[in-house]
């Protein structure tokens, strides 16, 4: 029997993901669901107590002590409920209370899913050993949390670090969040994308115009897909700049789609990053890529479990 055993929920636009996580960070059984994101919340809700029913089928969830929720955002820890970009059907929807009703009462923490993120990789992954550190996921949006002082910091909400949200272009494009310039509406896959296509990057015969298209073309040497990049690049420097110096942060991890594209965009990253962290005591600052890779999110949330639940003995989780 594993004395520290904890549920995980990883909730996206996409798909809900679930597992039986160890006090190792191993997962013992996961499950799946697609997310009905168009439907009303109770069908939603009703994915996630498949995947929950699941798991309850396991002859290891009788040692399940907590369930760690790492959602799409924004989340409210404070008051249970989620209000996911991406699932209209889910506004203030009360999240922590309705599992806590299918599962009998266990504790629920919740959490973004950056920051969930952003615990897996400091329990398990890139920003192990770090007692100061940003991840980010940089993909269909960019989002992130933060580790102080060694340990997760989700802030009251559970939003703490979305970085993406941080406003790099005082004359920039509107954000859709309603703010000017933010890193998202220049660093993420689908704006990178549209940068290229707009300066005169025209895709190949398969028509394919995702970040990852541009990035083909950018390593080839198509001017308008590099520029794009070092454009994203740029903003994520600018970001992570002023986090580090903000809050003393000395690794920045980074993850999402838009990170395989490896020194297409971490080559300009790091570059840009000289020019904007300038003192002293952000110099030191690296940048790495992420290393939990699709089940970031489930370790993660099992990784707040773990540290929420009082009687844990699972050492150095986030």
């Amino acid at each position: 029997m594993h004395t520290d055993l904890v549920a995980a929920l990883d909730i996206g636009g996409t798909k809900i993901a679930g597992a039986l996580v160890d006090g190792d960070g191993r997962i013992l059984q996961r499950t799946q669901r697609p997310t009905p994101a168009q439907e009303d919340g109770d069908t939603v809700m009703g994915a996630v107590e498949e995947v929950l029913g699941d798991l309850a089928g396991s002859p290891s969830w009788a040692g399940a002590r907590a369930i760690g929720i790492g959602s799409a955002g924004p989340v409210d820890a404070t008051t249970g409920t989620v209000s996911p970009v991406n699932v209209p059907g889910w506004r203030d929807f009360p999240l922590v209370d309705r599992v806590r009703a299918v599962t009998g009462g266990l504790p629920v923490e919740l959490i973004g899913d950056g920051v969930a993120i952003t615990a897996a990789e400091h329990w398990q992954g890139a920003a192990r050993g770090h007692d100061n550190a940003l991840c980010m996921v940089v993909s269909t949006g960019v989002g992130g949390g933060l580790v102080l002082g060694g340990r997760l910091h989700p802030g009251p909400t559970g939003n703490a670090g979305h970085i993406g949200h941080i406003s790099v272009d005082l004359d920039g494009d509107p954000c859709p969040c309603g703010a000017r310039g933010c890193v998202e509406r220049i660093a993420s896959g689908p704006n990178i994308a549209r940068r290229a296509l707009a300066a005169g990057w025209r895709p190949g015969p398969d028509g394919d115009t995702s970040a990852a298209a541009v990035a083909t073309a950018a390593r080839a040497g198509d001017p308008h897909a590099v520029a794009s990049f070092e454009r994203a690049a740029q903003a994520l420097a600018a970001g992570i700049a002023a986090t580090a110096t903000l809050v003393e942060i000395d690794i920045a991890v980074i993850g999402g789609g838009v990170a395989r594209a490896q020194d297409v965009l971490f080559a300009p990253l790091r570059r840009a990053l000289r020019d904007y962290a300038t003192l002293s005591f952000v110099q030191r600052l690296t940048v790495a890529p992420a290393l939990m890779g699709t089940d970031a999110g489930l370790v993660g949330a099992a990784a707040a479990a773990l540290h929420a639940a009082p009687d844990t003995t699972a050492a150095g989780v986030g």
